[in-house]
């Protein structure tokens, strides 16, 4: 299942949401600011090493870093990673 890595503060990660749910994605919401250190180091590392940016998103090993919300770029994305 699709994760995406979050905070409930963050409007690009509730855009992703709201985008995921209209088009009947399945996912998974985890808060970023309530994870183990061993989970936060994943999401800096699927963002170039330097920090956590949300929404970052995960299938199945592959990677989404995280990014401003556009709906397009989503789109391809969620493709590239065999979402949709």
């Amino acid at each position: 299942m699709l994760k995406v890595y979050s905070a409930h503060w963050c409007p690009h990660c509730m855009e992703t949401i709201k985008y995921l749910e209209k088009n009947k994605i399945a996912f998974e919401v985890i808060e970023i600011e309530k994870q183990p250190d061993h989970i936060v180091q994943k999401v800096i590392d699927a963002n170039g090493g330097e920090d956590w940016v949300i929404p970052t998103l995960e299938l199945n090993g592959k990677w989404r870093e995280g990014k401003v919300f556009n709906e397009a770029e989503l789109k391809a994305d969620l493709a590239a990673m065999g979402v949709v």
